[in-house]
């Protein structure tokens, strides 16, 4: 209450005029937050943190790289060799991505265990879902930056993939390019989005935290805040958590930048691009394996008198693999969020997650590689059949049939009831 009071002449001065500092107070210090809030829900400011991380790192890189087919790689290797903490802002940015990728996918499976898609939190989550694309299309387009063997041949394929489109494919594989081949047009284009692309990220998040801010945060029970003894203010509770959070988080991401900084990358990439040596194996970075996996799972489908091509059918289930997420709060037709109270889900949630890792195992092998007598094709046909039914079939069944347990009354009944009685009166007291 005394805050006003202590606030500087010229704070108040702006704040009568444009209402800055009283809106970032409100947002992220008075912010009413669920005060059972898990360490599980530090990965959306983990996520924001690598955000801007990338964005400052990026930044730095791309004023001493050249996007030219001709001086592209030796670009990067002077940024590690001669740039006064070029080989660190590299390295920071080059395993930002894959931490990024590992929070952002952290917080897309919490969001699906505790049902954070649901009313009112719709348009929430499918703002988060276009944050994931954007993070896509960005990482694949600096994935092609250093111009190794795996950047060209990986242009060469992904963006070959759009010729399987009827009528209108090679025309938009010719306008990707920018000619009739992966080339110095191809390079500039994907340079300028990937340098444009993560500020529009950035348009996306301040639209996702409003939405959020909207109605609040999600918890791990799933139901709504009934008063004020179901809050905390976001500062100091939440901010320290997530201080505590980014420390450790900040110790991993550190030991891989200073320790082992190829670890997650392909050495293939340390090789000058050369279109006439295709290498040995094509294989995205590990974040897209799963995706991957789908895209070559996929035979050919016969649909009454005509036939899907393999290739065709496979494009389709790649982006329908995304598209499926923009859906899933209708496809979900339990009226219970949390899986805590919805036994049989929590179980086919944890196959979803291990679906997942085999799909990212199947598209890291060869397709006609065997693992105990059963081949990777196999596994990542099912694989992917599985993820389909999961949200398009079990979902909306679960809602139906599922006999959910009975909810808390509220959230602070719930946590002062898993508290013990000396601590819960010491808690009331104070």
């Amino acid at each position: 209450m005394d805050a006003p009071r202590k606030q500087s002449k010229v704070i108040r001065w702006i704040d009568e005029r444009l209402p800055i500092f009283a809106f970032v107070d409100h947002e992220l210090n008075a912010y009413p937050t669920p005060r059972n809030l898990s360490y599980w829900w530090n990965f959306g400011s983990l996520a924001g943190f690598m955000l801007v991380t990338m964005i400052a790192t990026g930044i730095f890189l791309a004023m001493q790289y050249t996007p030219h087919v001709d001086f592209a790689f030796d670009s990067v290797e002077r940024i590690m060799r001669d740039v006064n903490w070029g080989w660190l802002m590299r390295y920071i940015h080059m395993n930002g991505a894959s931490f990024f990728f590992i929070v952002t996918y952290i917080h897309v499976f919490r969001g699906l265990y505790y049902g954070s898609y649901k009313y009112p939190r719709e348009l929430l989550w499918m703002l988060g879902v276009v944050i994931l694309l954007l993070m896509m299309a960005t990482a694949f387009m600096g994935y092609v930056l250093p111009w190794g063997q795996m950047s060209f041949w990986g242009a060469t394929v992904i963006t070959n993939l759009f010729s399987a489109i009827p009528i209108v494919g090679n025309d938009i594989v010719t306008w990707l390019w920018g000619g009739f081949a992966v080339g110095n047009p191809t390079l500039n284009r994907f340079y300028s989005l990937h340098y444009l692309l993560p500020f529009l990220i950035v348009g996306v998040v301040m639209l996702h935290l409003l939405a959020l801010h909207q109605h609040g945060s999600n918890n791990p029970l799933g139901i709504d805040r009934k008063g004020p003894q179901d809050s905390i203010p976001f500062h100091p509770y939440y901010t320290i958590k997530d201080m505590f959070g980014l420390g450790v988080f900040l110790i991993v991401y550190a030991a891989f930048v200073f320790f082992m900084p190829n670890a997650l990358g392909d050495p293939e990439n340390y090789i000058p691009a050369n279109p006439l040596q295709t290498p040995p194996e094509i294989v995205p970075e590990w974040y897209f394996l799963p995706y991957y996996a789908i895209l070559r799972s996929v035979p050919d489908i016969w649909l009454l008198v005509f036939t899907i091509p393999s290739k065709l059918a496979g494009v389709l289930c790649l982006f329908g693999s995304i598209g499926v997420l923009f859906v899933v709060p209708w496809l979900d037709t339990s009226p219970v969020r949390s899986s805590r109270f919805r036994p049989v889900y929590r179980w086919f949630f944890w196959v979803l997650v291990i679906d997942a890792f085999a799909l990212g195992a199947v598209g890291a092998h060869r397709p006609d590689a065997v693992i105990g007598g059963i081949s990777y094709l196999s596994i990542g046909r099912v694989g992917t059949l599985y993820y389909f039914f999961h949200f398009l079939v079990l979902l909306p069944l679960l809602g139906k049939i599922e006999r959910p347990r009975p909810l808390p009354a509220s959230i602070s009944a719930a946590v002062l009831k898993s508290v013990p009685p000396a601590a819960s009166g010491k808690m009331e007291h104070a």
